[in-house]
């Protein structure tokens, strides 16, 4: 065997950790049945807790390019593995917490979330376009079979098919947008696709077409992201779906769509010169003004939508498709501060918004309703809960010192940094209009009064994971030079460069 493939897979053992985590968990399935649900969860957890410990280690690795050029081994590509196995394995522990996953078998359930959680790893580090479609589709079926895993529940395979129908139609166009690519460049490789179109010889005849081709491919990364216009998806899906499927849709999956957006925009259509490196687009093609106006679309049309809405999935639906709209705001300006906005934007949202979808779940458990106006005094009822609730929601409204308000900061001053004051305006007016429905939410639960008035006791398990996503919510200031530095070295050392 070629020793530079021996070595790559030295570099790949998170991936492999994960692979043999999915065929445990189908084996551990089989056994018996007395033990197999305690025993899934187990395998599962400690697989992907295992994958994680793999992927430290690897920030401090030669950043390079393994198999042959198909996927990287960068700062920036570590940050995502370790990011996304964290997300993965926070839904995984709140997953059995779920009354709607407590009469289902669960053994396939954790062997789907570990499946997908390897194809988003693939999708994150993914340098050429034949294994960034692999993995997205990987990631893509395996999330419609968690929508639908509710088989009996007919919202669930109403979202199911609505999940697989649009996600369809974008993959297609996705791949059409890529084949029109590899047409324009005869290369799959994203730096060499880059390096064709910036190439003196090339004839620039050819400007639509590229136009059309990346048109098409961010309208793959659009549905991955939840971007309008290509949203539609997203509010039916996260209703119908299991409560830890929402939250794992909310997190992962978007955080995986964004690596790779980053990766293809600033290593395949975008020229870096100086240390560190400055970012320009390519003269053949101006993608900065397509991205920055899907930014504006997404978190204005989100929030005036989420206004309206009664039933809390779907208003963290919009919720989510908002925050969508600021990370792409990052991404559009085009610079070291943006990509860092990004990475930091994520941190702060893992926590504050898997931290409230857990609560959810909580209250869905004692009450059995996701509507809001069962959300009425529940502050009498569960004190904790409503106070929990309130810190998470201030967090994504953005207010000081929670760790939300750092990931607005970072977006809206790269920003003005890149002297695009009115997209940080914008931004920051989208964000009043957001208090407005994050605010209903408390104010249905401390202010206004129920019919109900029993206690709730919150199970043990959902009360760790509470607390788990509490603390770097409220305290992540305290811990800013370590996520600062992390996040400056993941785009410094962006393979991309």
């Amino acid at each position: 065997m070629d020793p530079k493939l021996i070595a790559d897979l030295y570099s790949f053992i998170p991936e492999l950790t994960v692979t043999g985590t999915l065929l445990l968990v189908i084996l551990a399935d089989l056994s018996l049945a007395r033990i197999r649900r305690t025993l899934t969860f187990v395998v599962a957890a400690a697989g992907l807790l295992a994958a994680f410990a793999f992927t430290i280690p690897l920030f401090g690795a030669e950043p390079r390019s393994l198999f042959y050029g198909m996927i990287a081994l960068d700062p920036m590509a570590v940050f995502f593995k370790a990011f996304l196995l964290l997300a993965s394995l926070l839904v995984l522990l709140a997953a059995p917490g779920s009354s709607e996953l407590a009469k289902r078998q669960v053994g396939e359930f954790y062997a789907l979330l570990a499946g997908v959680t390897l194809g988003m790893m693939l999708l994150a580090a993914s340098t050429d376009l034949l294994m960034l479609f692999l993995a997205l589709e990987t990631v893509s079926v395996g999330s419609y079979i968690m929508v639908g895993y509710l088989k009996n529940d007919r919202a669930s395979n109403e979202a199911a098919l609505k999940y697989l129908l649009f996600g369809a139609v974008s993959s297609g166009a996705m791949l059409y947008g890529m084949t029109l690519l590899f047409g324009l460049t005869g290369t799959t490789k994203m730096s060499a696709i880059r390096d064709v179109l910036s190439g003196a010889a090339h004839p620039g005849g050819n400007a639509l077409m590229l136009l059309v081709a990346t048109v098409l491919v961010i309208a793959g990364f659009g549905f991955k992201t939840a971007a309008v216009p290509f949203h539609f998806w997203c509010p039916d899906v996260y209703t119908g779906a299991p409560t830890p499927v929402t939250a794992f849709l909310s997190v992962a999956p978007k955080a995986a769509g964004f690596a790779t957006l980053v990766r293809f925009f600033f290593t395949g259509l975008a020229e870096s010169h100086g240390v560190p490196p400055q970012w320009a687009t390519l003269v053949s093609i101006n993608w900065m003004p397509i991205v920055m106006v899907l930014s504006i679309i997404t978190m204005t049309f989100a929030n005036i939508a989420a206004l309206r809405q009664e039933n809390m999935k779907r208003l963290l639906a919009y919720s989510s498709i908002a925050h969508a709209g600021y990370m792409l705001m990052g991404a559009s300006v085009l610079s070291g501060d943006g990509l860092q906005s990004v990475l930091v934007y994520l941190i702060t949202y893992l926590f504050m918004n898997l931290g409230a979808f857990i609560i959810v779940i909580e209250i869905y458990n004692r009450t059995g309703s996701f509507e809001l106006k069962d959300y009425r005094g529940f502050s009498r009822r569960s004190p904790f809960l409503s106070v929990a609730m309130s810190i998470f929601l201030l967090s994504l409204m953005g207010i000081p010192p929670l760790a939300g308000f750092f990931g607005k900061f970072y977006v809206f001053a790269a920003a003005v940094n890149r002297n695009l004051v009115f997209l940080a305006v914008i931004g920051a007016l989208n964000s009043v209009v957001a208090v407005y429905y994050y605010a209903r939410v408390m104010k249905a639960m401390v202010i206004d009064t129920g019919e109900e008035t029993a206690r709730v006791r919150v199970s043990w398990g959902n009360l760790a994971l509470i607390w788990v996503m509490l603390v770097p919510t409220v305290c992540l200031m305290l811990f800013w030079n370590p996520v600062q530095r992390l996040t400056s070295s993941s785009w410094h050392l962006f393979l991309g460069n």
